[in-house]
């Protein structure tokens, strides 16, 4: 993809926010296998209070999308969220961690629930398509950046290997494409405000993840 996308227009009117989030020192000790336990288990019973709202805004791409063609990604990628390997990743890394799946939120995630849930109730499908692209685009990113040998904890491994590789890679395309083939229709003048929007939306997710991985690693 361009430079001249619409998704890496965003990006980059996100700098130096999102180069933080994707080189984040906590992202970092993840792929090196180095978080203490405590912070590990902490960071992942937040992350695990995602798994609703992210299912509810997947169904709402589902339903809000304006092309069969789009429903079809989304539809398989909720498949996958609610039966397969996230799933039960997160219930053994609690499990190895001593950790729980329900826990008070901290004002980040909070804060993150609501923005998901505030764009899954309006049915926008472009603000939709922004935030999922920001959650899913960043950790990619920050999981790209893992070396081999990757760490011997399969609570590390794991949570990498599950966002990286080639079938992520696809679906983190499929959400920028979204984001490209409706953005190009947008007018950089007559649609001014549609593209202030969706960049507010887009840089609020980015500003969350960034908050999001400050909270795991005992800065806030």
């Amino acid at each position: 993809m361009s430079e001249r996308s619409f998704s890496e227009w965003l990006r980059r009117r996100c700098e130096p926010e999102w180069t933080s989030v994707v080189t984040h020192p906590f992202a970092r000790a993840i792929t090196e296998g180095t978080v203490p336990d405590a912070q590990m288990r902490r960071y992942l019973e937040q992350d695990f209070q995602f798994v609703d709202s992210f299912t509810a805004l997947l169904g709402a791409a589902v339903a809000s999308a304006d092309t069969f063609e789009a429903r079809v990604p989304y539809g398989r990628f909720l498949g996958q969220v609610a039966t397969t390997e996230e799933k039960t990743y997160f219930h053994r890394a609690l499990a190895e961690l001593g950790g729980r799946t329900e826990v008070p939120l901290e004002p980040v995630t909070a804060a993150f629930r609501d923005l998901m849930d505030e764009v899954r109730e309006r049915q926008d499908y472009l603000l939709i398509a922004a935030v999922l692209c920001v959650a899913e685009w960043c950790y990619l990113g920050w999981a790209s950046r893992a070396e081999e040998p990757l760490p011997e904890s399969f609570v590390h491994r794991e949570w990498i290997d599950l966002h990286e590789g080639a079938e992520f890679r696809a679906w983190v395309a499929f959400l920028r494409g979204e984001l490209d083939r409706l953005g190009a229709g947008l007018d950089d003048d007559l649609d001014a405000g549609r593209r202030a929007e969706v960049l507010g939306v887009f840089r609020r997710a980015v500003e969350l993840e960034r908050a999001f991985f400050d909270m795991a690693a005992g800065r806030s």
